[in-house]
């Protein structure tokens, strides 16, 4: 796919999530068949470009090309100079949020809650194309702020006459956070209205449904966020499916065990092994959610203070999961998806 000046290897994005989308994330996502993976959201508050979370998530050394990095905040000024320097710091697309429904977010008029307020989204991204004029810059944002006031049609087309090249739309309302189905005939709506490539997001968890989702709207690409949560092979199995009509064979439970064990060798040498140690517990977790057998162990293992005793407890669940299963097995009444949106 051709996106912004970059050649991809598919249609297939990642899309940003704090806490989950970091270096060791992305990287494996791209690895398992996703053409791009933009990362945690920026702050684009000068004052904390020094801090360590920030540091960490503008760390994109070794990643595979492009480097999508995405920013949040209410003010134009402040947002074009974290663009600026984002770029200077290896950014290759820069990508806004007016997306993210969370209250903290919100309550500074930053993320979705930006949606209110046309005007403000006009500034900003006027702001930002003309800070970085040899970068493209992108746009994520809802559906509208809540069900009465559906404005994405409305932004998409201020975003293409700001010069944005591309935007990606969450089939909800912002105050519908993540309940309900995701809907997608505004997505639909705006394919028609603008010149620049749609990508469509919300509830795409599997080859089958990207399929839909692609032929519903007429997006030109899918962004996959909660459903790639311990399962980053999804984007190989949506890739195999888009290209050939058939699904790819499960991944044997020792290829879902040697992908964990690399995810987890990437998050140790990130963090650090203290904070490694926590932030590999979400993700094991996330690998065995649902899986027949798992509570017990997804319990245990967060009290397991050190990688030693992470390592040995994973080694020792999918050595036994793999003794009694060719491929991973959910709970009876409980499948992946359901087990996504517990």
């Amino acid at each position: 796919m051709e996106f912004a000046g970059f050649s991809l290897r598919n249609n297939l994005f990642v899309a940003p999530m704090a806490g989950v989308t970091d270096r060791p994330f992305r990287q494996l996502c791209k690895k398992l068949g996703a053409g791009l993976a933009v990362s945690e959201m920026v702050t684009s508050n000068s004052l904390l470009y020094g801090s360590a979370k920030t540091l960490r998530r503008a760390n994109h050394t070794g990643e595979v090309e492009p480097i999508s990095v995405q920013i949040a905040g209410a003010d134009p000024q402040m947002m074009a100079d974290a663009a600026r320097h984002n770029v200077d710091n290896g950014a290759q697309i820069i990508d806004i949020n007016m997306g993210c429904p969370a209250k903290k977010v919100c309550n500074v008029m930053a993320g979705s809650a930006l949606m209110q307020d046309e005007a403000l989204v006009g500034r900003i991204l006027d702001a930002v194309v003309g800070a970085v004029p040899d970068t493209p810059v992108t746009l994520k944002f809802r559906t509208g702020w809540n069900l009465a006031n559906r404005n994405a049609p409305t932004i998409a087309r201020i975003a293409e006459s700001a010069g944005v090249r591309a935007v990606a739309i969450h089939g909800r309302t912002r105050c519908q956070q993540y309940t309900g189905e995701a809907e997608y005939d505004t997505i639909a709506m705006v394919k028609t209205l603008i010149r620049i490539p749609v990508i469509a997001n919300g509830d795409i968890t599997t080859p089958e449904k990207a399929r839909h989702v692609l032929d519903v709207t007429g997006a030109d690409g899918i962004m996959i966020g909660r459903a790639a949560q311990g399962r980053p092979w999804l984007f190989r199995e949506i890739e195999h499916y888009l290209k050939t009509g058939e699904k790819m064979a499960p991944a044997p439970v020792g290829e879902i065990h040697a992908i964990l064990l690399a995810h987890l060798e990437d998050l140790y040498d990130f963090y650090g092994l203290d904070t490694g140690v926590k932030v590999a517990r979400k993700h094991i977790s996330w690998y065995t959610k649902g899986l027949v057998g798992s509570a017990a162990f997804r319990k245990m293992m967060n009290t397991l203070p050190t990688v030693e005793a992470q390592r040995d407890a994973v080694d020792q669940f999918f050595q036994q999961y793999a003794a009694e299963h060719d491929h991973l097995q959910y709970e009876e009444n409980n499948n992946r998806e359901e087990a996504l949106a517990a």
